[in-house]
């Protein structure tokens, strides 16, 4: 079960939730980079490393019988909040791609650097089943 909330008097949250409720197992899903399954790097294009991070996410929750859908919760690490910021109506197209018109809650932060040099983005998702 899932339950969206949005206060009361508050401007809809466009391409997030303010928050969820969930009861159910709950899957943590280690922050994903845009490599592939063999740890390697195809691009360096900020918003094909996006989708491959998302997948990487939809892939582990596959392997407990979630989808994308059952995700309540998303962590983004950037290192370049200008390059997160130019790209939005391609990142939209690929996070739908992905999640479809699902939208959990949703923080975004800009950081200094990654463990990987390659890396552009990182994303943490917690999932209920």
């Amino acid at each position: 079960m899932m339950k969206f909330l949005h206060p009361e008097g508050w401007k809809p949250a466009l391409g997030y939730a303010n928050g969820i409720m969930a009861s159910g197992q709950t899957i943590y899903v280690g922050g994903q980079i845009g490599w592939t399954a063999e740890q390697v790097f195809v691009t360096d294009d900020f918003v094909a490393q996006c989708l491959q991070a998302m997948q990487n996410i939809a892939a582990v929750l596959a392997e407990a019988g979630a989808t994308p859908e059952h995700v309540v919760r998303l962590t983004w690490y950037v290192i370049d909040k200008q390059e997160y910021l130019s790209c939005q109506k391609e990142l939209g197209a690929a996070y739908r791609s992905v999640f479809g018109k699902h939208f959990p809650a949703m923080t975004m932060i800009q950081v200094a650097d990654l463990i990987e040099d390659r890396a552009k983005v990182e994303i943490e998702a917690t999932a209920v089943l």
